[in-house]
This record gives structure tokens, sequence and C-alpha cells, in this order.
């Protein structure tokens, strides 16, 4: 019997190829993966909480959050991160639950979570109506005064990284830059094959409007990597602990600054039902 496909063949020919573990593993991954459980952290309690981690990948955020005592339930379209995170959930003393499915249509009851992760969701829903399907599952799953926690990309972080990488002067390369910071729709060109598949690149102001609309109670947005990782001796400086200390600072206090939300390749909004 064929296995259901649950989002497009080529976000699934992308993940079959690309390794999710060995992102969060090296490079700007690394600081990425601790920057958000820092975020994260910052909206679970102390005692065990129900968490529905959407869109969870091959379960990295939720082993660390049923290590903590949480009980977990990570969902996911693609095949190959369930045997992944199947595997990561049966070394555990406190399993997750792992369960495939997708964004728009949660199988899990209604005021249920304690704190809902949509964390690959909107990185790949490209349609508005897809987005709204999604955080409108995320709302209904979530209970009466709980928390949803949204990671977006930035549509400025293509164009960024063709700047500093020397980039953008590849007439395909601009091509996607202009696209995604005017209408957010990512398409990577065929010949920039390891870049992420199909996805949608949003403004600030539109990701908060995006959960306002579903008559969620904003609480605030957070640059992931900020300014910070524009120093042009980011990884050099981010291993040196007296430099990394103000690189870190510098993220905190620039963090929820409205004006520089743009520069950071990732966001997270946090919302309250």
């Amino acid at each position: 019997m064929a296995k259901k496909k649950l989002v497009s063949p080529d976000i699934e020919a992308f993940y079959d190829k690309a390794s999710e573990e060995q992102r969060l593993e090296s490079g700007m991954g690394i600081f990425e993966f601790e920057r958000i459980k820092s975020l994260i952290q910052k909206y679970t309690p102390d005692t065990p909480a129900k968490v529905v981690d959407v869109g969870g990948g091959t379960g990295k955020y939720s082993e660390w959050l049923a290590q903590q005592g949480h009980d977990v339930f990570m969902i996911e379209p693609v095949h190959k991160h369930i045997r992944i995170a199947e595997k990561r959930s049966n070394k555990l003393k406190n399993k997750f639950k792992v369960i495939l499915g997708e964004a728009k249509s949660l199988e899990i009851s209604s005021d249920f979570a304690d704190i809902v992760i949509l964390h690959g969701p909107l990185y790949h829903l490209q349609k508005s109506e897809d987005r709204h399907l999604a955080i409108q599952e995320a709302k209904r799953v979530t209970k009466p005064g709980g928390i949803i926690l949204g990671f977006a990309i930035n549509y400025t972080a293509s164009t960024f990284v063709g700047l500093l990488q020397g980039l953008l002067h590849k007439k395909s390369f601009f091509t996607m830059c202009k696209e995604e910071l005017t209408t957010g729709i990512h398409n990577p060109p065929q010949d920039f094959p390891w870049l992420l598949a199909e996805g949608y690149y949003h403004k600030p102001e539109e990701l908060k409007q995006e959960f306002i609309d579903q008559d969620l109670n904003y609480i605030n947005t957070y640059a992931i990597e900020g300014i910070g990782w524009l120093d042009q001796n980011y990884f050099t400086n981010m291993f040196d602990p007296k430099k990394k200390v103000m690189l870190d600072e510098l993220t905190t206090i620039t963090e929820n600054d409205p004006n520089l939300l743009a520069m950071s390749p990732h966001m997270m909004i946090a919302v309250k039902k």
C-alpha cells in the first residue's frame, strides 16, 4: 500500500535528500537550536504541560521538551522524519508521541494542549488560506488561556544571505529574492537545489496579523538570530565565550525591536488563546 502524501512531492523530496539532523548540529543551526529552546522556555511552565509540536521534524525539540517532563505530541508530515523521531522517542524514559499528520487537520481533541508549537507549517504553506487553517487548528487544540508559538522565515532572509555570500548577482537567485520581497512566495531556482523547498517568507507585521485575524491575543514577536549573525566573524566569535556573551546580549536587547525584526532570518510569534 502506497504511503499517504501529506506534503507536496517537492517538499518530501527536499527533506528526503537533506538532513534536518545535521542542519541543527552544524553551522548556524547549532545556535538556532539553542536560541529557539531559550525562547520556547519563556512560555513553558516548571510543572508538566501538554505540548503539541506541529511540524516537529525529526523530534529534536520534542525530545528536549519530553526530557523536561512534559507530555509531548509531535505531528509531522514527512515519513523520513517520522521514522527518525520514533527512534529518538523510544530511547527516552518519558517518551513523546509521534503522529503522522499535517497542520491543517490535526487529529487532536479541542482544548487539549497547554502549548502548541507551529514550527514547520508556516515555512511551507504558500497559500494564505492554508496558513489560516493551520492557525485555526492550532487555536482549536489549545486550551483557553494556552499559548501558541509560531515560527516563520523572514521575507528578507534570502536577500541578506545573497548579499553576504555574493549570490545576489546571479540572475536566478536575484529573481527568487525579488519574488520573496514582493509576494513572500519562495521557490528555489533549479541551479540552487540545496535551498529550502517551496515556502512562504513572512513580513513581521504580516505574521502578527495572521494570528490576530484568528482572534488570538498577541503577546510578542521575537527575532531568533537577531542582528548578531551579520557579524563578519559570526561563527568564530560565537565559539569565543567572551564574544558570544556580547552577541547574545545584542540579540536579547534587540529581540523585540520592530525596526530590526526584518534583519533576522527567522522569527517566533507568541500569542494566547
